[in-house]
């Protein structure tokens, strides 16, 4: 496999992260015969972002984009060649970015987002146990649900890929999820970031 190609990999790695990370990897997958490779330099890599919502997707691909270019590469947002109309025609898209060039494509999907509901119960000082009589009771009641701070985070996951297109063939998968993302900016290059810490941990990098 082309050292170019696998390139790109090294760029993930490096992204910067937001202020505080709250992306983690749940699943990881990479070809059997992915090969570990040196830094992307000057080649054509298509950013591309899988949602219906354009101003997200132009966001999103400007992002990665930004990151691509930052370590090397020549980033391409696939809203440049391939525009916002009629992205699902794969025969359109598939001739476009032959014609741009590019060695290699790497995907963000948002899959799915989660509400998680979490309660942090008020602290009591006294005596857990003991006697039920001056000891657990005032424990008990002094401590009773009612107080509790009540927290609604927003878990947003995201599948990211990397394609070899000289191959046409997936060389790294990963599934990752998000709490409470803010910035688009900021949510594509702690994604990015994290993706490229799943690839070194496998050899990748």
């Amino acid at each position: 496999m082309r050292k170019t190609v696998l390139g790109v990999l090294v760029v993930l790695v490096v992204a910067s992260l937001a202020a505080c990370a709250t992306t983690s990897f749940s699943s990881t997958w990479k070809a059997p015969d992915a090969q570990p490779v040196g830094k992307l330099s000057g080649q054509k890599v298509v950013a591309v972002a899988v949602t219906k919502n354009e101003a997200m997707r132009r966001a999103a691909e400007d992002t990665l984009v930004g990151v691509l270019n930052t370590h090397g590469a020549q980033g391409v947002a696939s809203y440049s060649i391939i525009g916002d109309t009629g992205i699902t025609d794969e025969a359109k898209a598939k001739a476009a970015i032959e014609r741009s060039g590019a060695v290699a494509v790497v995907v963000m999907r948002p899959v799915a987002k989660e509400k998680e509901i979490s309660s942090t119960p008020s602290m009591y000082m006294g005596p857990m146990y003991g006697p039920y009589w001056g000891g657990y009771y005032g424990y008990g009641w002094g401590g009773a649900w009612g107080g509790s701070e009540i927290r609604t985070d927003t878990i947003v996951i995201v599948e990211t890929l990397v394609y070899s297109l000289k191959q046409n063939k997936l060389v790294w998968a990963g599934q990752s999820k998000t709490t409470n993302p803010s910035r688009i900016d900021a949510f594509v290059k702690e994604v990015a970031a994290a993706a490229g810490k799943e690839m070194k941990k496998a050899g990748l990098l």
